[in-house]
């Protein structure tokens, strides 16, 4: 008999220590959610400790972070193929139409702290699916060095196309060009949509990329390359990226987002700002973007998911996130504090928030990537 006591107490004393030495996430009712995102090694150095500040607030919620740099679309398509799914999903406005349009995402619902036209890119059907993180959109950096050594008056929010073309004319000189160019149609949508055109209608009805204005709007931006040669060639190109070639000095008038304000703060040696994209006839109009957070509807732990999803888009952490300048917040609250609106260049950040109202969340339709794909080889010949 005393033989067994013995041997209880050493099986409860030994349960014990187990679980003094278990960290309170490992306990009995922990829930696990996966959790996968994109990002590259900055934004995920911002992203990890939002994690384990959750963790920490969060006992009973453990996070499995999928970390997926490279082809994410393509895994996260084979995940939903094979019902793993994660519970909580960073999607953009670019492929959340395939996954709403197929039952695969969660309805959510918003407050007004948000961008009305981030939660409109987000949206399918008149439903919204995602919270939205950040607007993407699209200004002009420019390398101030350059202008005042050719003695060029610095761009101004209400140049023209007619403008645009003579300043890039007069900046491309001694190995430099004017103005970027980039084949995707990320880059190309500006001069469309400022003409009055576009992809696609914004009823998603039709195929608008033959209409006149659209039209108008790509052979101005191909005659960038081919007629008036102040954009680079492909073969000038070489491998190097648009934004290799801006800190290099090679080129004048760079078209991009925010998500390269914290690269060149750390690498540009020349001085350098941004101002919104030129007007065309429709005016200055440049397709506005949206990433956010999506909950699977597979998900078998959807009120934890909405925990993580409430807490990576509260003031807090949008903030973090907008402290190294990567991201022009979707939440009002943070545009208008100091951690957006900082000291630090580009000193006219400003212009991300202005453009806003003169933005046009994409037209994306479910077959939206295959369009792409079609456009992209019929206008590799265009544009070389």
């Amino acid at each position: 008999m005393v033989k067994k006591i013995f041997i209880i107490l050493v099986i409860l004393g030994g349960s014990l220590l187990c679980l003094n030495f278990l960290k309170p996430h490992e306990g009995l009712n922990t829930t696990k959610i996966q959790f996968a995102s994109w990002g590259s090694k900055s934004e995920v150095d911002i992203l990890k400790p939002l994690l384990h500040k959750f963790e920490e607030e969060n006992p009973d919620i453990k996070i499995e972070f999928m970390h997926i740099p490279q082809n994410y679309f393509q895994k996260i398509h084979l995940l939903f193929a094979s019902n793993t799914a994660p519970d909580v999903i960073f999607i953009n406005n670019h492929y959340l139409p395939i996954y709403a349009n197929a039952g695969l995402l969660e309805p959510l619902q918003a407050g007004s702290v948000f961008y009305t036209k981030a939660l409109k890119a987000l949206s399918w059907g008149n439903t919204l699916y995602a919270i939205p993180r950040d607007i993407s959109n699209l200004v002009i950096f420019y390398n101030k060095d350059i202008f005042d050594k050719n003695q060029i008056p610095y761009p101004t929010k209400d140049w023209n196309f007619g403008q645009f073309l003579e300043t890039a004319q007069k900046l491309t000189n001694n190995g430099v060009y004017g103005i970027s160019f980039e084949e995707d149609s990320l880059f190309y949508l500006p001069y469309l949509m400022s003409e009055g055109g576009g992809i696609l209608s914004d009823d998603l009805s039709r195929i608008i990329i033959e209409d006149k204005q659209s039209q108008k709007g790509l052979n101005f931006y191909a005659d960038l390359r081919k007629k008036y040669h102040v954009a680079p060639l492909k073969e000038e190109i070489a491998s190097a990226t648009m934004a290799q070639m801006f800190l290099q000095g090679k080129i004048a008038m760079h078209l991009s987002g925010r998500w390269l304000v914290p690269k060149y703060r750390e690498e540009a040696d020349f001085e350098w700002d941004v101002i919104s994209f030129p007007n065309g006839d429709a005016g200055s109009i440049v397709p506005l973007d949206t990433s956010g957070w999506a909950i699977s509807k597979s998900s078998k732990h959807k009120i934890q998911a909405r925990k993580l999803v409430d807490y990576l888009s509260s003031k807090e952490s949008i903030i973090e996130f907008s402290k190294s300048g990567l991201i022009v917040p979707a939440r009002k609250d943070v545009t208008e504090s100091p951690y957006f609106l900082d000291n630090k260049k580009p000193y006219n950040s400003k212009v991300f928030l202005d453009i806003i109202n003169t933005s046009k969340p994409t037209p994306v339709s479910v077959d939206y990537k295959e369009i792409q794909d079609n456009l992209k080889g019929k206008f590799e010949y265009l544009f070389n």
